[in-house]
């Protein structure tokens, strides 16, 4: 994959230095940019051809030469809209900002016709019990609970799968035989499935250690069972790699708003009063991706949260990053969540 990071230029460069990010990545297109990433406006080849012709100099300001009200994507588009947008304008890649024009990707024509095949395993979390769900989970493992017409496990992997991942293993503890009989060894989806039994519940990262001893040397995909999202696989994959993070956890933003007053006080005395404060956090989203080095690290049947493992290795000096998601995600771990799903899968999921 590209990196559309080089494609980034700033508002005072030259023509000379956006004819190098073109052919750097060979994108076709470079977007100026001020010091928050914010969209300003667009150059491509023809641009530049143009105003050669128009005998604009090298070493002019490329900002005279940019488009400055450019077709753009929403960060929340699907992949199927973009594609749509760059069919309607004729156009070979598309950038994609949030509703303040900050870039956050480029969507090309190639990569959204064609899917590149992927090596990395893709590992499910599927044995949990799912109990804040029941009477639906009293025969059905939670992953397999009917999202719309598919159970949401097999939507997750239809979600890999548009992304060209391709080899899957699925743990399993409460139901096993519901999970294997659907999916069976994933021929049916043109994908590769293997199944890891845990005897026992093994905790979040626990089960890392069932994994096979000849699993292949590559970052491996992480991923609660009972996440619903239109997350770009890919994508996050990349930016583990491009960031050389020996682990990534997908987060999201989230915030708090706290209809009161605060008061902070030390000693009795107040030191601060907030009115009514709104609070910032990054939420963690049960999507991983893990090095296969910290997967090696999870022994046999030894029992440990992810969180705890993750933790552990920090302390341990290795990179420990995150991906921040805007896509469409939802957990699903309780009936109003469920019943969520229900009514989103019409709206996010056509």
């Amino acid at each position: 994959m590209r990196n559309w990071k080089s494609t980034l230029i700033p508002l005072n460069a030259t023509i000379r230095e956006a004819m190098r990010s073109l052919d750097k990545e060979s994108l076709r297109i470079c977007m100026l940019v001020d010091n928050e990433n914010k969209l300003l406006g667009t150059i491509t080849d023809g641009d530049i051809r143009r105003a050669l012709l128009a005998d604009s100099n090298m070493e002019d300001a490329a900002n005279l030469v940019m488009n400055v009200q450019p077709i753009t994507a929403d960060i929340n588009s699907s992949r199927e809209q973009r594609l749509q947008l760059m069919s309607e304008y004729d156009l070979n890649a598309i950038p994609i900002v949030d509703t303040n024009k900050k870039v956050y990707g480029l969507e090309t024509l190639h990569q959204a016709i064609v899917v590149e095949k992927r090596e990395n395993p893709v590992f499910i979390m599927a044995g949990g019990f799912g109990t804040r769900l029941k009477p639906f989970t009293d025969h059905c493992p939670k992953p397999m609970l009917r999202v719309g017409d598919k159970p949401m496990l097999e939507r997750l992997i239809n979600q890999f799968k548009m992304h060209g991942f391709k080899n899957f293993y699925i743990s399993t503890h409460y139901l096993p035989e519901v999970i294997r009989d659907y999916f069976k060894d994933g021929k049916a989806w043109g994908v590769n499935i293997q199944y890891i039994h845990e005897e026992k519940p093994l905790g979040t990262g626990g089960a890392l250690g069932l994994l096979p001893n000849d699993l292949i040397d590559l970052p491996i995909i992480m991923v609660n069972g009972d996440v619903l999202t239109k997350l770009n696989y890919a994508q996050i994959l990349q930016h583990h790699i491009d960031n050389n993070f020996d682990a990534t956890v997908c987060v999201r933003e989230d915030e708090h708003r706290v209809p009161f007053g605060v008061i902070e006080t030390e000693n009795q005395l107040i030191i601060n009063m907030v009115e009514k404060p709104t609070y910032h956090y990054k939420i963690n989203t049960g999507i991983y991706v893990i090095s296969s080095e910290i997967v090696k690290s999870v022994e046999v049947d030894q029992r440990i949260d992810l969180p705890t493992l993750l933790e552990q290795h920090r302390e341990n000096n290795k990179r420990i990053g995150t991906f921040t998601s805007y896509d469409y995600w939802l957990d699903i771990g309780q009936m109003k969540d469920y019943q969520k799903a229900q009514k989103d899968i019409e709206i996010y999921f056509k």
